[in-house]
């Protein structure tokens, strides 16, 4: 950063300084445990017998020290090499009519709550709307430090099994949405989209209920040929904003596929053909009759407190699906 002309080309430099914050976040927290540890030390060889208070004080102050080490060590678990990334969010609602949009739309209050619990940024890419109620499908981008590391443990079917708001005979009804993690890849990653490669449609932007919300034709739906990958925006000011936005989604979807077809590869040669069972399968329970439960049905973890599940508090499960894959 010190160098001469650095500042001169600003994606470059935004890009380092980036970079800069999350080393120092990742270090400096260390360095200050380090040093109250050696001034707790310190002090505990200056106590002597007798001082009952200073005593309790210093227990106090180890366990905090403890508490924050725990902290700084679920960090570790977060060292894939786009775990710092920022995080595209898209959620599809499965076979079901309006209960399954009904359940989308929840899923995507649940997730904006959770990213505004941790100081994160919620941008709406696309959003289709339900015809009577709730959203079919939705992308948003969520902008933070180390949104794509924890984000990345919804990957997976959700279900819902509820009294249905919609069913004037109060009968129970399972709803299924699919959630999809990708991070937001830099412009420098090593993917080339070719223009003979892309299909590019134009269409209009449209609101709940069908209502246009745009006078211009400005949506865009980009379509890779050879993967058959979609990306599409219209939430963007400009139909040139929305094909960059749009653009940087497909890029990150194809770098993603070839990712996982290199790890299939790898387990297929070493793991005897095995594969990880992720999209389409079930991997969470949200049932609100006739007892209240979320489980998680890879890490075992479950609650009682779906509300506080609903308005964001996911934590617990996102960090049991971490540890676990630790482990695994």
């Amino acid at each position: 950063m010190s160098e001469v002309g650095f500042w001169d080309n600003p994606d470059n430099s935004t890009k380092v300084v980036k970079q800069l914050k999350i080393l120092k976040n990742t270090v400096e927290p260390w360095e200050a445990a380090v040093k109250r540890y050696q001034e707790l030390k310190e002090l505990s060889e200056l106590l002597e017998s007798g001082e009952q208070e200073l005593g309790l004080d210093l227990l106090r102050n180890v366990d905090n020290l403890i508490d924050e080490l725990e902290k700084l060590e679920f960090k570790t678990l977060l060292s894939a090499e786009f775990d710092s990334s920022n995080a595209i969010l898209s959620i599809n609602a499965g076979a079901g009519g309006t209960e399954s949009c009904d359940w989308v739309e929840m899923l995507l209050r649940m997730y904006s709550r959770f990213a505004e619990r941790r100081g994160y940024n919620v941008k709406v890419i696309d959003i289709l709307y339900g015809e009577e109620a709730g959203v079919k499908n939705a992308t948003i981008l969520v902008e933070g430090e180390y949104a794509y590391g924890y984000l990345k443990a919804e990957r997976g079917v959700h279900r819902l099994v509820r009294i249905s708001p919609f069913d004037s005979n109060k009968r129970r009804h399972t709803s299924f949405a699919s959630v999809d993690i990708i991070p937001e890849v830099e412009d420098d990653i090593d993917i080339k989209l070719e223009e003979k490669d892309l299909r590019i449609d134009v269409y209009r932007s449209k609101g709940a209920g069908g209502q246009s919300v745009n006078t211009t034709d400005s949506a865009v739906r980009i379509t890779h040929i050879p993967t058959g990958l979609v990306a599409q925006c219209q939430n963007e000011r400009s139909q040139h904003q929305n094909k960059q936005t749009a653009l940087k989604i497909l890029k990150a979807r194809v770098y993603e596929l070839e990712s996982s077809k290199k790890e299939e590869e790898l387990l297929r040669q070493y793991a005897g053909g095995k594969k990880k069972i992720e999209f389409g399968s079930q991997i969470r329970s949200y049932v609100m009759h006739p007892y209240s439960m979320v489980k998680d049905h890879r890490t075992d973890y479950e609650t009682n407190d779906v509300n506080k599940v609903m308005d964001g508090g996911i934590d617990e499960f996102i960090e049991a699906y971490l540890k676990n894959s630790k482990r695994a």
